[in-house]
């Protein structure tokens, strides 16, 4: 594709991205930043979180996952549905009920500072390195599209990228985002729908023979149910549940979109409407899978051993021009809309979370904000470098085993929060959520010779949460014991 008719679409695409910053963010203060003063319809919160949800990992990863494990990957978001069901009835009017800006205030309320800090914390380190992993994804193609006509270096694409997220977010924060979000998602849903109607029409298929094409495929299996696998039915769904539970529930990103809404009722009605959208899309993306292994086929061309160079290739190389610029502005859309919300909610959650922010006058407040904004900013262009140089697997994989050890801790600490009325000895609980994950990844490690073949999939979130829930309950313990020896 012509670098100069790349550069043409990308400053079109933030030209628009600018423009609904400037009329967000007039007027805005931190109280704006932080919670769009709860004003955003929940309608349009929902279709916007469809492209947040999506982001980048499943715009490229999830196709080129089709060639490895099929429709599996449906399984995991059968699971996925259930979990935000489950937000929307038991955490949103938790929220909603204790007027949360950081939802980890919950945990200091509950247990104490230390254990308010260490759930900040683990999100903190969660958030960064997925939003990192998904920025890589795009920075990826814009450096194959555009910078590498240049010379440019992979180095100065990252820069310019979280640049871009930076300009048009410092200011309006989350009520920037719940309008860019809705942007963002009308693009990446437009490419793929564009992507499948051009391979269609290349294969000469209509809709009904489409259907019945991608229903014929082996690639579209959809149910495995081999215990040992990791794609076993039950392994997904009770991983994706959990996931979206922590991912979603537990998470500062996805949850301060929905505490924009101005109140609990369309809080959830906006969860569970997004839910709905949410399915269809990833049916959508798994439908281009096959397509792209059956275009393939017929017409000759490798697939790649890394999945994830599947559908750039096709779209980028084999397809029309029209589907590379949709394809371009897809992949573009699809990661800022993840990347920029991550940014914000990184920065709300450091800001309220460990400098206390709301103590101090609001210039003061906007200069902390500015300056927090900027080190994010920062740390994602070197989290981002790193992973290019070490990455030889999947990025949705990668992902989510990331997250299934950095979540898990938060899981544990709501649950155990939410479900008992113990007590813990708030100092030690840094302790046992960095001991979880540690002893989560040796179990997984060598499950297949303790548990007879059993190989761990994304379920190590479940382990890793249980492990943190049996930790905090020996320290629970002990303060119960203290109690009694004290009162003797």
């Amino acid at each position: 594709m012509n670098p100069y008719l790349v550069l043409s679409l990308l400053l079109g695409y933030f030209f628009m991205l600018i423009v609904i910053s400037w009329l967000t963010s007039r007027n805005a203060d931190t109280l704006t930043f932080f919670t769009a003063n709860r004003k955003s319809p929940w309608f349009l919160v929902a279709f916007g979180m469809v492209g947040a949800t999506l982001s980048g990992v499943t715009f490229i990863s999830v196709p080129g996952e089709v060639t490895n494990t099929a429709f599996s990957y449906l399984q995991f978001v059968f699971g996925n549905i259930v979990g935000y069901w489950l937000v929307a009835g038991i955490l949103l009017p938790l929220y909603y009920r204790l007027n949360l800006v950081s939802i980890y205030s919950f945990l200091d309320q509950r247990f104490g500072k230390s254990s308010y800090k260490t759930g900040s914390f683990f999100f903190l380190i969660s958030k960064l390195i997925g939003a990192a992993f998904r920025l890589y994804l795009v920075a990826g193609v814009l450096q194959i599209a555009f910078f590498d006509a240049f010379n440019i270096p992979f180095s100065v694409t990252v820069v310019v990228t979280i640049f871009l997220i930076w300009i048009y977010t410092f200011r309006g924060g989350i009520k920037t985002i719940v309008w860019t979000d809705t942007l963002q998602t009308v693009f990446l849903l437009s490419a793929v729908i564009f992507t499948i109607s051009a391979i269609s029409q290349s294969l000469d298929l209509n809709l009904f023979t489409l259907s019945e094409r991608i229903a014929s495929e082996s690639s579209s299996k959809i149910f495995f149910w081999d215990w040992r696998s990791e794609n076993n039915f039950f392994k997904q769904f009770f991983a994706g549940m959990f996931i979206t539970i922590v991912m979603v529930g537990m998470d500062q990103d996805m949850m301060q979109k929905n505490l924009t809404c101005k109140n609990q009722k369309e809080a959830q009605k906006n969860m569970v409407v997004f839910s709905m959208s949410f399915l269809g899309a990833v049916f959508l993306f798994l439908c281009l899978g096959v397509l792209l292994i059956v275009f393939a086929r017929e017409t000759g061309i490798t697939i790649p051993q890394n999945s994830d160079e599947f559908y750039p290739l096709i779209a980028l190389n084999h397809l029309s021009l029209p589907v590379g610029i949709a394809f371009l502005l897809g992949i573009t859309a699809a990661a800022y809309s993840s990347a920029d919300s991550a940014l914000t909610a990184m920065t709300t959650s450091f800001s309220m979370d460990f400098l206390n922010i709301n103590q101090y006058e609001e210039v003061k407040r906007k200069k902390i904000k500015r300056n927090i904004h900027l080190l994010f900013s920062a740390l994602l262009i070197l989290v981002i470098l790193g992973f290019r140089a070490i990455s030889n697997e999947s990025v949705v994989v990668a992902v989510f085993t990331v997250a299934g050890y950095t979540y898990g801790p938060i899981l544990g600490l709501f649950v155990f929060g939410m479900y008992t009325k113990k007590t813990v000895i708030d100092k030690w609980v840094p302790m046992v959520a960095v001991a979880s994950p540690v002893i989560s990844f040796f179990i997984s490690k060598y499950s297949e010779v303790l548990l007879w073949g059993y190989k761990f999939g994304f379920e190590i979130l479940i382990l890793n949460g249980l492990i943190t829930m049996a930790g905090l309950l020996l320290l629970s313990i002990k303060t119960q014991n203290k109690l009694k020896i004290k009162n003797k």
